[in-house]
């Protein structure tokens, strides 16, 4: 697989790897540790998420400004690696639960995503542009967009254990103090706190049963604000230490780097000399594009920009809305698996079946396209992305079918624990979405990827590799919308949403295939 490609690829692809496992780490179980950390709604905690996942993306932009303007990749790259460590940091310094100054510890929490998104912006987008510089090589341009899905499959190889090691580390920590895992817990404990009369006599009657079920002693809760205070503690003490985690994997991420870093190329050095020895000029690609070419190029990846908005703004939802639907949906009693010391267990374990998916189907999809292209029917990259957009709306509307007998969100509260565990659904349900999500995902991701590095002007690179990413911004800025379709309308209806989002898109882009590939050539 790796041997006709260029030899930087697989250390590019390693370094990658260790930074997006500790990402997601943190992605995991960010929206659940936002909930049961502050007591926060689903939908304030969506605009949270939906702030910090665009900026994560449209600082990729500023990331790609600074490296074009500065002509030091790498050093970008380096920088953006030890400012992701240092937020993580922040994040994972244990503080009391419940929090004792709710805009203080929420504000700090949120600084310590914003330094993530900041490093996030400095490394992605510019390590993606030095992946796409190895193949202006003639001998490898024509393995480019199999160059992009092993790197983007090797992202996905940590994203696998990831959720595991969340997830294990929280419930660790909660076996540890005689506490068992239970994933509508901390949402019922904030309940209590802000107000026992408040709460609705079946929320009281499940909090009692609840509360003693997780005493692993065997013991019986006798002073229930003591322990709703207890359990919330641990419980997020927990996410803390996963945190700590994220920390030890961009470690590691930043040791490969800075091994192989005098070996990967850089696109700031592009460079070709001129009639003199001594003289340096443009580079030779700039030369060669004129004024025009160089506009319709821009032109055409604005086009795709605008419509992979829209995917993102429906992949994404994965940790957010659809965690909100596993936990409160899906019969998470059949996903135990025991290690002794913890168990994995929780609505968290989704979030590895979409990275699972990714590196298991990648080579598969590869093939198929490779014995495509020797029989020259091989679609073009355009047309791979539309195709893409139509999966996922399949995806969703598998979803939806599932979802039609299911009662809205605000039902739940008025019904009983033995109501809400005869309308739970099967996980199959979660891992045949997040099969049908992960195709559509390495139609689009990659090789859009590979469409910016083959379609961007060569002095432009960083730069449209940041607007693909702020592009991706835009598209998780939107993600609170998920949110509020969960909790207001029936939980079809929140899925149709995203269906005719992508559906729409599909149609868009199908329409603009023609002119994309006349520009990419």
């Amino acid at each position: 697989m790796f041997n006709k490609h260029p030899k930087g690829l697989v250390a590019a692809a390693l370094a990658n790897m260790g930074e997006r496992f500790g990402f997601y780490i943190m992605m995991a179980i960010l929206t659940l540790f936002i909930s049961a950390k502050f007591g926060l709604s689903e939908t304030t905690t969506g605009y949270i998420y939906s702030a910090f996942y665009a900026s994560i993306y449209i600082l990729a932009l500023v990331g790609g400004i600074i490296a074009d303007k500065t002509k030091n990749f790498k050093g970008t790259i380096l920088a953006g690696l030890v400012l992701m460590a240092l937020g993580y940091l922040i994040i994972a310094i244990p503080t009391p639960t419940p929090v004792s100054n709710l805009p203080l510890f929420l504000g700090l929490t949120c600084v310590g995503l914003a330094v993530i998104a900041f490093g996030n912006g400095l490394f992605k987008g510019n390590l993606q542009a030095l992946v796409g510089q190895m193949y202006d090589n003639p001998k490898y341009s024509s393995l480019r967009d199999a160059g992009f899905q092993i790197f983007y499959m090797f992202i996905n190889v940590g994203a696998v254990f990831a959720p595991f090691i969340a997830i294990g580390v929280r419930n660790w920590w909660l076996k540890a103090n005689n506490l068992d895992y239970d994933a509508t817990l901390p949402e019922l404990c904030h309940k209590y706190l802000e107000g026992a009369d408040a709460m609705l006599p079946q929320e009281l009657e499940k909090l009692t049963v609840i509360s003693n079920r997780v005493m692993l002693d065997g013991s019986q809760v006798t002073d229930m604000t003591a322990f709703v205070n207890n359990y919330l503690d641990v419980f997020n003490r927990g996410f803390h230490y996963a945190f700590m985690a994220a920390i030890v994997a961009m470690l590691i991420s930043l040791v490969i780097y800075l091994k192989y870093k005098s070996t990967f190329p850089d696109p700031g050095k592009k460079e070709v000399k001129a009639a003199g020895p001594e003289k340096v000029s443009v580079s030779k690609e700039e030369v060669q594009i004129s004024a025009t070419e160089i506009r319709q190029r821009i032109y055409a990846l604005f086009a795709v920009f605008g419509v992979v908005i829209f995917f993102w703004l429906s992949f994404h939802q994965n940790g957010y809305s659809l965690t909100y639907f596993a936990r409160d949906y899906v019969d998470l009693s059949v996903i135990n698996i025991d290690l002794g010391f913890t168990e994995i267990k929780g609505a968290e374990i989704f979030q590895a079946v979409n990275p699972f998916f990714v590196v298991f189907l990648t080579p598969i999809i590869m093939w198929i396209f490779g014995a495509m292209k020797e029989r020259g029917k091989e679609p073009s990259t355009p047309m791979k992305i539309a195709i893409g957009m139509g999966i996922a709306a399949l995806a969703y509307l598998f979803l939806m079918f599932f979802s039609l007998t299911l009662p809205a969100k605000d039902a739940l509260a008025v019904m009983s624990e033995e109501q809400i565990s005869a309308i739970r659904v099967t996980p199959w349900i979660m891992v045949g979405l997040y099969f049908i999500l992960t195709v559509a995902e390495l139609f689009i991701s990659p090789l859009g990827l590979s469409f910016v590095s083959k379609v961007a002007p060569p002095h432009l690179q960083g730069l449209m590799q940041g607007c693909w990413l702020a592009a991706t911004a835009v598209g998780n800025s939107l993600l609170f919308i998920g949110g509020l379709l969960y909790t207001s309308v029936p939980i079809w209806a929140c899925w149709l949403v995203f269906v005719g989002a992508t559906g729409a898109s599909m149609i868009v882009m199908l329409s603009m295939v023609r002119w994309l590939e006349r520009v990419a050539k």
